[in-house]
């Protein structure tokens, strides 16, 4: 919601390879700890968004964007190594897949940050008439004990449609549709939902009915879908008006 502060935070498409390299470094940060550079095939091919403090020019939050005119090429996306996504390729409008997305641990004020990166993505969605994003939403650790009551407040509410469901292709998932049978807590569900994945729900967004076991960067994740046309026009409205340039 816009205020009669100025803006602290500002995000912008990458420019050059410093940019991208960057973007690199703040992800091996946040994902794997320490110095280095979190890179693969899929940084090439990708569109990356910086957010940087105004005041200070420091990178506070990146992502990074790999567009489809449609569902054909589906199986090229990143998620595409974790899900059984042949569904999607009926899909005709064009897609977005929304990834790497992390915020710089040390600085203060990331409600601020996050809101300034959705506003950056509203416009770019805007721009280019996308009609579905996803992505893969994580929880820290591969432990789904810690997020049993969160699972299956996903399974009560939040399953994607039949016709897009993503169906199991990584060696090792946790099914929580099938096997979870408790009914959620809603306080400790809610406690467990990582920002980005509430966000997405806030925005009518589903997820896949199984949590891939991500060892490689010590994560569990599912699919998470969001159908444009679906977003509640008051959070349509919200996000519009902090939209900004990226």
């Amino acid at each position: 919601m816009p205020t009669g502060n100025p803006p602290r935070y500002q995000a912008r498409f990458d420019e050059t390879q410093a940019d991208v390299l960057a973007a690199q470094e703040l992800r091996h940060r946040c994902f794997r700890g320490g110095q280095g550079l979190d890179a693969d095939a899929y940084d090439a091919v990708c569109r990356h968004v910086l957010v940087e403090d105004i005041t200070t020019g420091d990178l506070v939050a990146c992502f990074r964007l790999m567009p489809f005119s449609n569902g054909d090429a589906i199986g090229d996306s990143y998620s595409a190594q974790f899900y059984e996504l042949s569904a999607l390729r009926d899909y005709s409008d064009p897609l977005i897949e929304m990834g790497r997305f992390c915020i710089d641990p040390d600085v203060q004020g990331g409600a601020d940050i996050l809101r300034v990166a959705w506003g950056a993505m509203t416009r770019y969605v805007d721009q280019e008439k996308i009609g579905l994003m996803f992505g893969c939403s994580s929880f820290q650790g591969t432990d789904e004990a810690r997020y049993l009551d969160t699972f299956a407040l996903l399974r009560d509410r939040h399953i994607a449609p039949k016709r897009w469901l993503p169906r199991v292709k990584a060696p090792k998932v946790f099914r929580f549709a099938q096997r979870l049978r408790r009914a959620p807590d809603a306080k400790r569900a809610m406690l467990g939902l990582p920002p980005l994945l509430r966000t997405y729900l806030m925005m009518g967004g589903w997820v896949s009915d199984h949590a891939v076991v991500d060892h490689d960067l010590d994560t569990l994740h599912v699919f998470t879908g969001v159908e444009i046309a679906a977003v509640p026009p008051a959070r349509a409205r919200l996000l519009r008006a902090v939209s900004s340039p990226a």
